[in-house]
């Protein structure tokens, strides 16, 4: 495993046009495994979600998210497709489904960038508009927040 620094940048627009932003710089941990870049980070208070692991499963065409902890959770997104989760929280589980609209993965030996724009739909009822921007970068390359 080769410890990388993660750059996390989420924002989601409502029904009526507010805009929320998250913003995560961490180290993290990466390694490539039949063809597929794992990554794996804590997330922090910042993004509202302290005390849970997340794993980015980074293939070709497709990025699975794993949640451990707080939240428990797995998403799967692939361009042009809808997918549905189980979205487990302390105070209860919401179902979640999601429709990718953009995925761009450009991935190298240990470095790379994850663009998703996706649709949310929580429980059957719309929700927001997201846009998710991860870079990794090597722990001896600088890696800036960035969008």
């Amino acid at each position: 495993m080769n410890k990388v620094i993660v750059s996390v940048v989420g924002t989601q627009k409502d029904v009526y046009g507010e805009e929320n932003r998250i913003e995560l710089l961490t180290v993290g941990r990466h390694y490539l495994k039949n063809g597929i870049n794992y990554i794996s980070y804590q997330d922090s208070e910042s993004t509202g979600m302290e005390g849970t692991a997340t794993l980015l499963k980074v293939g070709e065409d497709c990025v699975t998210l794993v949640r451990k902890g707080q939240v428990e959770h797995t998403q799967q997104f692939k361009l042009q497709e809808s997918s549905s989760s189980l979205y487990r929280t302390p105070y209860g589980d919401m179902t979640l489904t999601i429709l990718t609209n953009n995925l761009d993965i450009s991935f190298g030996s240990a470095s790379g960038t994850i663009d998703i724009g996706y649709e949310l739909v929580v429980d059957g009822q719309w929700q927001s508009a997201n846009h998710l921007y991860i870079k990794i970068c090597a722990d001896n390359n600088v890696c800036n927040a960035v969008n």
